[in-house]
């Protein structure tokens, strides 16, 4: 098995703790260790240094290298920009077709999950695995959710293929983010998943769907393979052209030899601000600080300091994520997170 390690976005929801230079997924979050570094750990104890393989941004190679310094070099993909999963994930299959054999299994994951029970884990990709290696399938980790989340795309569970060793699915279907009312439909009826965004399948199926669903993804990927070491201008105007596709969308919703796999591993993908503060531990009234917090009559709130020594007064507020950095403040009511890239876009045309 080789693992690919999905590390090229910038966090916007994440601002402004997350920045184009120093993005989510090298954040140290949850931990000492930052959420690239948890994810390989959470790997290594089945596959080695040499069969993990990070795709990123060219920007951020000097992180990777800086985070992960294990890491053979060459086992850096770098991205000319990004295009969404489909050309991410397409890319490092066409390439690493060339190292490997076209039946070597390849498990995806994003760099910026969180997994609570990753020796569970660990046991369900080795069963998922031995499955893969079977049947030629393009198979999808789905989190069996715990409650009716509307920041999440859901999967509508199949026929049932296998019982034992773990359950899995044929997919029936993706869902988009769904309102809150549809959101309980769904989970009340105890026949969907919430989309992890985590796959496992062999080298040649991925590269197959992608040149039947895509074509024209994968005639420019061959482009960009032919061109990969020897001119990297050709390769970026290529890449540049490439649709921004996601891969549930371009591929896994058209396929079908798409199964899924319910899992509770204690899951999240810790994709705002929000979501992060449903994981830490609140005092009585409800707030998590980290910093040096005053507050009178101060409830449900999210404080996060980079200035430790910074007093930060708060008085008669609820339901907010304050987070104060160096050179910048973020105040918003705590659903409003996910508008923050909003913001960030702003501040880019401001910018230029």
């Amino acid at each position: 098995m080789i693992v690919v390690i999905m590390a090229g976005g910038i966090g916007t929801r994440f601002w402004p703790l997350s920045t184009k230079k120093n993005p989510k997924q090298f954040l140290h979050i949850l931990g000492q260790r930052s959420m690239i570094q948890q994810t390989v750990d959470r790997v290594l104890p089945f596959v080695d240094y040499k069969n993990i393989y990070v795709v990123t941004n060219e920007s951020q190679i000097s992180l990777v290298r800086e985070h992960l310094p294990e890491l053979p070099e060459e086992n850096i993909i770098a991205e000319p920009m990004g295009r969404n999963t489909a050309a991410c994930i397409g890319l490092s299959a066409v390439l690493l077709q060339e190292k490997y054999e076209k039946d070597e299994t390849m498990l995806v994951l994003p760099a910026d999950h969180y997994i609570g029970k990753p020796e569970l884990f660990r046991e369900i990709i080795s069963q998922a695995d031995t499955f893969v290696k079977e049947r030629k399938k393009l198979l999808t980790f789905g989190i069996k959710p715990t409650y009716p989340a509307t920041g999440y795309g859901y999967i509508e569970l199949g026929k049932e293929i296998q019982k034992n060793p773990i359950p899995i699915f044929a997919v029936k279907q993706f869902k988009e983010k769904p309102n809150a009312k549809i959101a309980e439909q769904f989970v009340k009826s105890g026949n969907f998943t919430w989309n992890s965004g985590m796959f496992l399948w062999r080298i040649g199926s991925i590269i197959k769907a992608v040149k039947n669903f895509m074509p024209s993804l994968f005639s420019s990927l061959n482009d960009i393979k032919n061109s990969w070491n020897s001119d990297m201008d050709k390769v970026s105007k290529f890449y540049s052209e490439l649709e921004p596709v996601p891969v549930d969308i371009g591929i896994m919703e058209k396929a079908d030899n798409a199964v899924v796999v319910p899992i509770s591993i204690d899951w999240n993908d810790i994709g705002s601000w929000q979501a992060l503060d449903e994981m830490k531990e609140k005092d009585k009234n409800g707030n998590y600080f980290e910093g040096k917090v005053l507050d009178i009559n101060a409830q449900n709130l999210y404080v996060y300091s980079t200035d430790k020594n910074k007093k930060i007064a708060l008085i008669d507020i609820d339901d907010l994520v304050i987070v104060d950095t160096k050179n910048s403040l973020l105040i918003c009511k705590k659903d409003g997170s996910q508008k923050l890239k909003d913001i960030v876009e702003r501040i880019k045309k401001e910018e230029n």
